[in-house]
């Protein structure tokens, strides 16, 4: 059976075929069944080795698509999801492939499209650090890559279970039977709007024509334009539809702030801060066990008061910790988003993101611990350099700006420690709370300078002494929306029509000086290297004629002749009057 994930769509009207069956919100009975304890990985059901992979990766808890998508792609039915880039979607597919495959088979078993290599190879480097135990293995195909080279890996045995690709290099294996069809059981169609807006559209529907007609089929997208809806209707059969709306922030209690740090010194920045402020009750998140465990201990020798709540903890122990948090015997918890979910805990006075939330819903629910029942709190998010583009994802989901505060300077912190130690101790003086220590104080008193014994005092206090404990933390890497480089396909990406003969005129795959196979080419005048590439512009002259308005570029392929390196389909003309072909005659600009 093939199985189709089509990543990125979703549609509204359905016309010559039976409505895909929607779970949305919490309004379907299957949907709550999916939904009602399908937290953790660990409740999916997974093989050992594959939830292995993804403990080592640091996550327990799947973000609020991959909860409604994987039990659904795991029955195997046709899947639509609508979610926004950056929310899990690449597991959502990656696991329940990895699920199906059995690492023994010799044989392509899924397809992956994506829209740009860039994409590609991310998508290929997460599954294969979700496949690694269990041994799957996964290639990325992409232009602008030696095919040569794909070739041998295609040819390897054992071969890839996985390809992933773009769809005009797919189509490229598959038409020189480097890549076959017969054996696909899963195809996925990962960012299927960003894949139709750069004129995919046709090179899908030739592939997906040639996949065995059983099979599952996933979709997802953040937009339902309706090429993709057209899209579904002729290759899904009977969707189930989950569609992941983000929510809104709603806590105007919270006074937000994000401060960039890089990862080494966020430690140190934190440090600062909790010096500078002196919460009451302020809660850490961490992304992973590791970084649970190590924050933990590390503020523990700075002399701060602190425990750590994450999974691994048995009852007994999280409940220690819970009711010394609550009790004010420690004042610091560093938990992991999963440990801290459902935490209904009062006079939670700040929350601070070490690591930054890996989707906008897991923002929502940390910032929602404090603030609560009409008290102000305080969230302070901290975002690397590289995590900027994910911050500002967030602000758009959640439709709140978060300003950004500056870095405490080291005399900042140490000020507003000491006055916070002050206001203590004169608290207790006004209080008549110090009374035992009298005795002791007249004894010290008749030895030392009281100003002296005072400041002593501040300084044990305010744990001075442990504030040159040097900490060193494993660093994480950094969260970071997909980014798409822009396509440089010109209007003329297809010129002509079907397979073979003079179709694929816009591109030359050719391995040699005049193509691949033949001096003129694969399949005629198709696929030429050093020859003229096809039959051109849209089958009205050729690609080696110059357009009178900037033109459809030379002669070109991945020959070996030296004059271009890509397709040549120079449809528009550049700054300076020269046009893609003229500058792909001159060995410039390589693309799919």
């Amino acid at each position: 059976m093939v199985k189709i994930f089509l990543s990125g769509f979703g549609c509204r009207r359905w016309r010559g075929c039976r409505p895909p069956l929607r779970v949305q919100g919490r309004n379907h009975t299957q949907a709550k069944e999916n939904e009602k304890n399908l937290k953790l990985f660990s409740e999916f059901g997974l093989d050992e080795r594959v939830l292995r992979a993804i403990t080592e990766m640091g996550f327990e808890e799947s973000t609020p698509i991959q909860e409604k998508a994987i039990p659904i792609a795991l029955e195997g039915r046709d899947l639509i999801g609508q979610a926004q880039t950056g929310t899990g979607k690449t597991a959502a597919f990656g696991i329940p492939l990895i699920e199906g495959i059995d690492p023994s088979e010799d044989k392509v078993a899924a397809l992956v499209m994506c829209p740009t290599r860039e994409l590609a190879i991310q998508v290929a480097d997460e599954i294969g650090k979700l496949a690694r135990f269990k041994g799957v293995q996964a290639l990325p195909i992409y232009g602008g890559q030696d095919i040569g080279r794909q070739i041998r890996a295609l040819k390897k045995r054992p071969g890839p279970q996985i390809v992933i690709g773009t769809p005009g290099r797919l189509l490229d294996h598959i038409n020189r039977k480097t890549i076959r069809l017969d054996d696909v059981r899963y195809v996925v169609l990962d960012e299927a709007d960003e894949m139709l807006d750069m004129g995919f559209l046709e090179d899908i529907q030739t592939i997906l024509s040639a996949v065995p007609e059983e099979r599952q089929t996933m979709l997802f997208s953040a937009t339902m334009p309706p090429n993709i809806q057209r899209l579904a209707q002729q290759f899904l059969k009977n969707p189930v539809h989950v569609s992941v709306v983000p929510k809104q922030v709603s806590a105007p209690s919270v006074d937000q702030s994000y401060i960039e740090v890089h990862e080494r010194d966020k430690f140190e920045v934190l440090c600062r801060l909790l010096d500078m402020e002196s919460p009451e009750l302020t809660i850490i998140f961490g992304r992973t066990k590791r970084r649970v465990d190590e924050l933990t201990e590390a503020l523990q020798k700075r002399g701060y008061s602190a425990d750590g709540l994450h999974g691994d903890l048995s009852q007994n122990m999280r409940d220690t910790v819970m009711r010394k948090f609550r009790d004010g015997s420690i004042d610091v918890l560093v938990a992991t988003d999963v440990a801290a979910r459902g935490l209904d805990i009062s006079g939670v006075t700040h929350v601070v993101n070490f690591d930054l939330p890996q989707d906008p819903e897991s923002y929502v629910h940390r910032i929602g611990r404090t603030g609560r029942a009409g008290k102000e709190g305080t969230a302070w998010t901290f975002v690397t350099p590289r995590e900027i583009d994910h911050l500002h994802f967030i602000e758009k989901v959640t439709r709140q700006r978060i300003p950004k505060r500056s870095i405490p300077t080291l005399a900042e912190a140490i000020e507003g420690k000491q006055k916070v130690v002050a206001e203590r101790i004169a608290e207790l003086v006004q209080n008549g709370e110090a009374n035992e220590f009298k005795g002791a104080a007249l004894n010290l008193l008749e030895q030392f300078d009281s100003v002296h014994l005072l400041a002593a005092a501040m300084k044990l206090l305010t744990g001075g002494e442990k504030k040159d404990v040097v900490i060193e933390l494993t660093p994480e890497d950094p969260i970071r929306v997909k980014k798409r480089k822009p396509d440089l396909r010109g209007a003329g990406r297809r010129v002509g029509g079907g397979f073979g003969g003079r179709s694929f005129g816009d591109r030359g795959y050719g391995a040699g000086d005049r193509g691949y196979g033949g001096d003129r080419g694969y399949g005629g005048r198709g696929y030429g290297g050093g020859s003229r590439a096809g039959e051109g512009r849209y089958g009205e002259r050729r690609n080696g004629d110059r357009d009178k308005n900037g033109g459809y570029g030379g002669r070109g392929g991945y020959g070996n002749s030296g004059r271009s390196y890509g397709r040549s389909d120079g449809s528009r003309p550049r700054a300076g009057g020269r046009s893609y072909g003229e500058v792909r005659r001159s060995g410039g600009w390589s693309e799919e």
